[in-house]
């Protein structure tokens, strides 16, 4: 068997109401002057109460907003910013991209890393990677960190704040773990890969049967076990698994989509969830079994209920032409990508096809969503 380096989980994870104060003592064993960095307007006064919070535990942090996504420009302006302040941590306050520059500052800077997601929106606040895109949006690269943060603060109260457009994009990207991992690593022998496989599965069947009244009311029990899905098992899925269990179409085509331009930007995993139903379009086309068939009626369902994009129509693309969207595909196929671990052959004008079949899809699925 090859040697396999895994980072599997943060050293340390504190969940549940009021887990952001229950874990200030740990934040002051672990720096004195972290710089905190958020973006989002709509969340600044949370950032700004943990400023306070900190202060009166002698801890001075330092304030960076991004100015865009998490793109080389903005980190190369926290980087230096936490340098010249002598920063000794980096704390990460927001959604998937925010956690994600906070976690490669800290990783360049060799400091402690802390990430606080505030919404449920995607399982960055977990893993040892990064995405980067351009100031505009446009996925470029992934970046293999060295290790998983050193402390995750899953507060639910804080968390329970957020949009519920937030929890339904997160579920779109985490139900897709099951969809990815499962075609990617079917005759692997890995006993962990087999065994991260089985998670995905069981976190699918548990957001089917819980996402619909999580995302209907924040208050009610499915809420907590669907967040924690999203933004922690998810997680636990791609560390244990490695990069087997991470992506094999959906992600690749939410990549290529990026390239695009919108007149409401998308969330990452409502790109994800659509470039699912396209992968399950293409399975449908490369196999003899109904499955894909029904796995992509009873996803359309499903991200009906959670008013998740199913069609071309419905992820806002402006001004889209045949030659735009080619591109997008030809980002999506190109040599490098995880697209290539589809167990068919693929290329952009099969791509290009798949996705142009969900020009203005209707739900017309009698499947219901269970527990299957």
């Amino acid at each position: 068997m090859p040697i396999n380096n895994h980072s599997i989980s943060p050293s340390k994870v504190v969940r549940g109401d009021g887990a952001w104060i229950k874990s200030l003592d740990l934040i002051t064993k672990l720096c004195k002057r972290p710089l905190l960095i958020g973006r989002s307007s709509a969340t600044k006064k949370i950032r700004e109460s943990f400023r306070k919070d900190l202060l009166l535990k002698g801890i001075h942090t330092i304030s960076f907003e991004l100015d865009h996504d998490c793109c080389e420009l903005d980190i190369q302006n926290a980087y230096l910013i936490s340098k010249n302040n002598n920063c000794d941590g980096i704390i990460a306050a927001g959604g998937g991209k925010v956690l994600d520059a906070g976690k490669l500052i800290a990783d360049l800077l060799g400091i402690t890393c802390i990430t606080v997601p505030l919404s449920a929106s995607t399982c960055a606040g977990w893993t040892a990677l990064s995405n980067i895109y351009t100031s505009d949006g446009k996925f470029v690269k992934d970046v293999t960190l060295k290790s998983c943060p050193n402390l995750l603060i899953f507060d639910h109260k804080i968390v329970r704040a957020a949009p519920p457009r937030t929890l339904a994009s997160g579920m779109a990207d985490a139900v897709a773990k099951w969809y990815e991992s499962s075609l990617t690593s079917s005759t692997s022998q890995d006993g962990f890969v087999q065994q991260a496989v089985q998670m995905a599965r069981v976190l699918r069947d548990q957001l089917f049967l819980n996402g619909y009244q999580a995302f209907l009311d924040p208050l009610s029990n499915s809420w907590g076990t669907v967040a924690e899905g999203c933004a922690l098992t998810a997680g636990i899925i791609g560390g244990l698994g490695g990069v087997k269990c991470r992506t094999a179409a959906a992600h690749p085509i939410h990549n290529g989509l990026t390239q695009l331009s919108y007149t409401k930007k998308p969330l990452h995993g409502e790109l994800v969830g659509f470039g699912l139903l396209v992968q399950l379009s293409l399975e449908e086309k490369n196999s003899d079994s109904q499955l894909p068939k029904q796995a992509k009626s009873q996803l359309v369902d499903f991200f009906s209920q959670l008013n998740l994009p199913i069609s071309i129509e419905s992820i806002s693309l402006r001004n889209m032409t045949s030659n735009e969207l080619l591109k997008a595909c030809k980002f999506a196929c190109n040599d490098n990508s995880d697209i290539n671990q589809l167990p068919f052959p693929i290329n952009e004008n099969d791509l290009f096809e798949a996705i142009q079949s969900f020009q203005s899809f209707h739900k017309s699925s009698k499947i219901r969503i269970k527990n299957t």
